[in-house]
């Protein structure tokens, strides 16, 4: 069974007949068309949960009414056909590397590519950028704020609980500069304006600005945050009617479309969590997106 593009959740309860079967054999037998094989793949990238606890095992035994969660999705699908430590270390090898662009007693700022996860989901708690920076610094980590998997650009994880806090905090009353670069689909007729329009149900502020027309096909263009909820750039720039080029999900296919979504962090700022010192970083877009957009830039015609 090739594993469903997004997450997809099967939930089950664990029936009398199957009382004393092993883990993996339970998965197969309730989850539409997952093997054995690939339910031992699924418990060791974690994405199984027993009553609501998240379980690696796949030997353990099961009671009749023991509620089973699997989640199933690109985790799945860009592993190792294998478990284990082996696996493991061939998974994170095929990773595009990170950049760490600062770090102290309390913070470490990171230059994250496309295609490596932010931190642990629901489907895996395996090769994400948070557990690969813990392994490495050593001690705690936590996860601030999160880019998309095919997001790259600038994040902040902080080092201890209260840089954590107060980072958080920050972030909540929405005190930290967050941009973005994106390219959207077609000529997009203003030069500036803000979009609040709300994401899950919550308030959701994006302000965007016009930098450069690709016409006709694109239009290059600079989202500062205001909030930050899941997709929020994405969600909003479709709903402006100008999707950002290569986003499978809220966008169309074009023949422009570039090597993959085309949004990046290109700046982060905040004040020092313990001094108050100010920071800001800035990331230029990567050598994926800058290739393809000076192409798009080459084929662009100047009016006279």
């Amino acid at each position: 069974m090739a594993p469903p593009a997004h997450t997809t959740r099967f939930r089950f309860v664990v029936r009398p007949e199957d009382r004393g079967l092993r883990l993996d054999q339970t998965l197969a037998a309730h989850v539409p068309g997952l093997s054995r094989r690939q339910a031992r793949v699924l418990l060791d990238l974690g994405g199984v949960f027993v009553d609501g606890a998240r379980v690696k095992v796949a030997g353990r035994t099961l009671r009749p009414g023991q509620e089973i969660v699997a989640h199933l999705g690109g985790a799945l699908r860009r592993a190792t056909k294998e478990t284990g430590e082996a696996a493991r270390a061939r998974d994170e090898a095929a990773l595009p590397p990170h950049r760490i662009v600062y770090q102290d007693d309390d913070v470490v700022v990171v230059d994250k590519p496309a295609g490596l996860v932010t931190a642990p989901t629901p489907e895996s708690d395996r090769n994400n950028l948070a557990e690969i920076l813990k392994r490495a610094l050593g001690g705690e980590l936590f996860v601030v704020h999160r880019l998309d998997l095919d997001t790259s650009g600038l994040l902040v994880f902080a080092k201890t609980a209260e840089a954590n806090r107060e980072l958080s905090e920050r972030m909540r009353v929405h005190a930290v500069d967050r941009q973005y670069l994106a390219v959207l689909k077609g000529e997009l007729p203003f030069d500036e304006r803000t979009i609040d329009v709300p994401v899950g149900g919550r308030r959701a502020v994006t302000h965007l600005s016009r930098l450069e027309l690709l016409a006709p096909v694109a239009t290059l263009v600079r989202c500062r945050l205001e909030t930050g909820r899941t997709h929020q750039i994405r969600i909003h720039t479709q709903h402006v009617g100008h999707p950002v080029l290569g986003d499978g999900r809220y966008g169309v296919p074009t023949p422009d479309d570039p090597p993959r979504l085309a949004l990046h962090a290109t700046r982060l700022g905040f004040a020092h969590p313990r001094t108050g010192e100010p920071l800001s970083f800035e990331s230029p877009l990567p050598d994926d997106l800058s290739g393809w957009l000076s192409a798009l830039q080459t084929r662009t015609v100047t009016p006279p």
